[in-house]
């Protein structure tokens, strides 16, 4: 796999594990994977009237993965399932056609622009915040 997917901000939000592990008391979650490569997340939150008011998340994957959970641990709370939706939808334009992220998206997302020229990783970026999305949507 190319160096360029490694880059050092990928690293530092993977590492950084922002919002990762259980969350107490959840009143909502979801788990997706991608059984092509094994990644698995699961996110859990807590919420008031349609936001998160805590977000966790526990990730079995790759560097990408748990990268993009530590972006969806980082900007989680607060959020509405239509900002998850407009997130992933700025994530996708950036993965399939290299178009920046646009102003009010996350910022990190722009670091995962490498991962644009390997599609078959794609869904460990994305997979996430699909889970948030369901749970948001449970």
């Amino acid at each position: 796999m190319s160096d360029d997917l490694y880059e050092d901000a990928i690293v530092g939000l993977a590492k950084a594990a922002h919002g990762a592990g259980k969350l107490d008391g959840a009143d909502a979650s979801a788990m997706v994977d991608n059984p092509l490569c094994g990644d698995r997340v699961t996110v859990e939150i807590k919420r008031d009237g349609g936001r998160t008011t805590a977000i966790g998340h526990s990730v079995k994957g790759c560097l990408l993965c748990r990268a993009a959970a530590s972006m969806l641990g980082l900007h989680g709370t607060g959020l509405t399932a239509a900002e998850v939706t407009t997130n992933i939808a700025a994530l996708d334009a950036l993965l399939q056609h290299g178009a920046a992220p646009p102003a009010g998206a996350w910022p990190e997302l722009i670091h995962f622009a490498p991962v644009s020229r390997h599609k078959s990783r794609f869904d460990c970026v994305r997979l996430p915040l699909q889970a948030a999305a369901k749970a948001l949507s449970a």
